[in-house]
């Protein structure tokens, strides 16, 4: 009797060796667990391929283009985001104007491959800089007019506001109310930062940092010094070389504020633009940041019509200042209004001068009298511009100016 033998197995216990032998027959043949798991899915892959016949190859499922998202590969190769023309060797930022901090677009890592990490310019990188510099970044103005550069979560993320004021970089200048946005953002945002000891700054981008930057600074500057086109274009090539460098957008300046200097200077394209950048006639090429890739259309000729009694006068100004527009008037007439969403503009409301309404007069002070046909405005001047009141209550921006000898009247005035 061995005494180190192991016991043997008691009946229920006991399990007979299983020999798999591939040459028996179905019926003399016990699966494995692991056999049973590949037989069942072949038996599924086969069902699948029965259930769905082959007519051809089958399109893959579309996806939703997201911009901001590296696309990884057209056609089976590798996409490499291109930078725009121009970029990689313009000067990241000029100095500020105003805590105005004027640049180029920043572009995120999307586009790493295309750029030498010497070279590269993203959020993080500018927000880096300007700390170094001592300069808070608070808010951040696109005026490029696509979404492809980066994220503004890259932004709004880390506390910063970002606004995105698209304007063509092709064919036209921005708009009227384009700019008129721009000037009440940079206006409200610096009035936000008052209180504080350390006020943030105000980054303005389009493709390169120069001619619709430019354009909208300059325009901030003449609403908010008093400084001619010259001046402020002499301004913004300081802090930021070599300045506007088309020759339409300078033309702009001058038409918008009516001024016609004795010669127009436009400075030559900068070194960084690319004789590939340059035009048939030596001239910059306009941004090509528009989403579509091919030119915008040139605005529709100004046609010279009779004004009508209904025809809308002025620009368009954002909805927030109208709302600080309405109460400057009303702390003007010394009128508090009664609570309505949509207070009417004590005169704007026009009553008929007949023997009926004539005891009104005894009754109600009336601000203003005018006749009875023609469209009725009242006009706001301001120092940063002239707005028309209309019977809604409802301003628009008009370009006028009413020169004050002393700088220190009153910045506000309501006429008819």
């Amino acid at each position: 009797m061995d005494l180190n033998a192991s016991p043997l197995p008691e009946d229920d216990d006991h399990e007979e060796p299983v020999e798999l032998d591939f040459g028996q027959d179905d019926e003399d043949h016990v699966e494995s667990a692991v056999e049973i798991m590949r037989r069942e899915r072949e038996e599924r892959r086969r069902k699948l391929k029965r259930d769905q016949p082959d007519d051809g190859p089958r399109p893959r499922p579309q996806q939703v283009r997201n911009d901001h998202a590296t696309q990884n590969k057209i056609g089976g190769y590798k996409r490499v985001k291109e930078t725009p023309q121009g970029w990689m060797d313009c000067p990241a930022s000029g100095q500020p104007i105003d805590k105005i901090i004027p640049s180029k677009v920043p572009l995120d890592e999307t586009f790493n491959e295309s750029v030498p990490p010497g070279k590269r310019y993203s959020s993080k990188q500018v927000v880096n800089k300007q700390r170094k510099a001592g300069r808070d970044i608070g808010l951040v103005i696109d005026l490029t007019n696509t979404s492809r550069y980066y994220s503004p979560a890259e932004w709004t993320k880390q506390g910063t506001k970002h606004v995105k004021i698209a304007c063509r970089g092709r064919d036209a200048v921005p708009e009227n109310e384009a700019v008129n946005t721009f000037v009440y953002e940079v206006l409200a945002f610096h009035e936000r930062q008052k209180p504080s000891r350390n006020p943030k700054y105000v980054l303005v981008h389009c493709t390169h940092g120069h001619n619709r930057t430019g354009f909208m600074i300059v325009h901030y500057l003449m609403r908010t010094q008093l400084s001619s086109v010259t001046e402020a274009l002499n301004i913004f090539a300081q802090r930021r070389p070599p300045g506007i460098y088309k020759t339409d957008y300078i033309q702009a300046l001058y038409t918008f504020y009516h001024e016609i200097p004795e010669s127009i200077t436009c400075p030559p394209t900068p070194e960084w633009k690319r004789p590939s950048d340059l035009d048939l006639n030596g001239e910059a090429k306009q941004d090509d940041d528009d989403d579509n890739g091919e030119s915008a259309p040139s605005p529709d000729p100004v046609d010279d019509k009779a004004i009508t009694n209904d025809d809308v006068l002025g620009d368009a100004v954002p909805f927030d200042q109208q709302d600080i527009l309405r109460g400057i008037c009303f702390k003007l007439l010394d009128f508090v209004p009664n609570g309505r969403a949509n207070a009417q503009f004590p005169g704007s409301h026009p009553v008929s001068l007949n023997s009926e309404n004539l005891q009104l007069l005894r009754q109600r002070y009336y601000y203003a009298t005018w006749k009875a046909d023609g469209t009725r405005y009242m006009m706001l001047i301001m120092r940063d511009g002239c707005f028309l009141i209309d019977r809604n209550f409802c301003f628009r921006r008009v370009q006028m100016r009413f020169p004050i000898r002393n700088v220190n009247d009153t910045p506000y005035q309501v006429v008819d």
